[in-house]
């Protein structure tokens, strides 16, 4: 097992990463797991400017396509050299997980192949076999903590030789962390706003810094099963400015459903209130969103719920299929499935 937690990233990547060939890189904060992917695709050496040496794939296309990645991971380049096969999107497609599950046990020699996945569950196809192959470096990106924000703003402010007061910091870190290529972007943002300047104070801070703290598919999700329109509509819109794939909200959202429907039939089948099923099925569940989910389970009953994954499946597949009308059918997807919620918290 080569299962590597969020804080280890570091060292792992400046003493062992170079000695793996097949990445799996997951976790609910995006920016982050893009970042880290580059990172790692660099130290791969692959020249990431030539286009047969490197080879970007959505998961949808190996979906598609079952032999498609060990195809790619054999063929030789066009002008010889090491490939990096660089996969975005993944969840728990069985393909790419079959696929990878075999790489694993015939390491390949000539090509790397690094997985960009979203929040995948303890225990979910595609999670099970990273974190139980020795020759598969799992790595785990979860929202940065203080400590992490603090270094990302000392080192953005060090490169410009620039110092913040204490306040402003404060202020600052109140307004970052849900995103990490969100938070930096702002932090970036407010360097080049006080390029002339030798400290920043909170006046700069609410001047240029936007409200970058809560670009998660949770935030949508939460606004869609509260019946909130206005506070779907905002949520949406950090995510799209994060450059996060609308995609990965509306995958989120269906899986929550998911969740929400077998909790409801448990419900139904032994008579149990929301509270009790909540303390077997919701384990995982943070505790901050609880009170949400609860409601949500007293609104809706299993074959609604049922109803609606079928719409949103539906709408994820018309997503992969016609990419220029992805933002728009998973927001016109999600502000339907957000007024059924409104509607039916009227109800009550």
């Amino acid at each position: 097992m080569a299962e590597i937690k969020s804080h280890e990233f570091d060292g792992f990547l400046q003493k062992s990463a170079r000695h793996y060939r097949l990445f799996v890189i997951y976790g609910p904060d995006r920016g982050l797991v893009a970042e880290r992917a580059a990172m790692l695709s660099k130290v791969t050496g692959v020249d990431l400017s030539d286009g047969f040496a490197l080879i970007k794939l959505d998961a949808a296309d190996i979906q598609s396509d079952p032999g498609r990645l060990i195809d790619e991971v054999s063929a030789f380049g066009l002008f010889g050299g090491e490939k990096l096969i660089w996969i975005r999107g993944a969840a728990n497609e069985k393909q790419l997980v079959d696929g990878l599950a075999y790489l694993a046990s015939h390491t390949p020699e000539g090509s790397y192949v690094l997985v960009e996945a979203g929040d995948l569950k303890k225990g979910s196809a595609l999670r099970k076999v990273a974190e139980g192959e020795r020759s598969i470096a799992c790595i785990a990106c979860y929202q940065d903590d203080a400590k992490a924000l603090n270094g990302l703003i000392d080192s953005e402010l060090a490169a410009a030789n620039l110092r913040i007061t204490p306040a402003a910091r404060e202020l600052l870190l109140d307004s970052i962390g849900g995103d990490r290529i969100a938070s930096r972007n702002e932090v970036q943002k407010l360097v080049l706003y006080c390029m002339n300047n030798e400290l920043i104070d909170e006046a700069d801070v609410v001047d240029i810094v936007g409200d970058a703290s809560a670009v998660s598919t949770d935030q949508v999700v939460d606004a869609v099963l509260s019946g909130d329109p206005d506070g779907f509509l905002h949520a949406v819109q950090k995510v799209i400015a994060s450059k996060t794939a609308v995609f990965l909200v509306l995958q989120g959202t269906m899986k929550q459903l998911q969740l929400l429907e077998s909790m409801r039939l448990e419900m139904e089948e032994k008579q149990q209130q929301a509270p009790q099923v909540m303390q077997t099925l919701g384990r995982g569940i943070h505790f901050k969103r609880k009170p949400i989910i609860e409601k949500a389970l007293r609104n809706w009953n299993s074959i609604d719920l049922s109803r609606e994954t079928t719409r949103l499946n539906a709408a994820i597949l018309q997503s992969r299929q016609n990419a220029s009308l992805e933002d728009n059918v998973a927001i016109q997807t999600l502000l339907a499935t957000t007024l059924q919620s409104a509607r039916r918290n009227r109800r009550v």
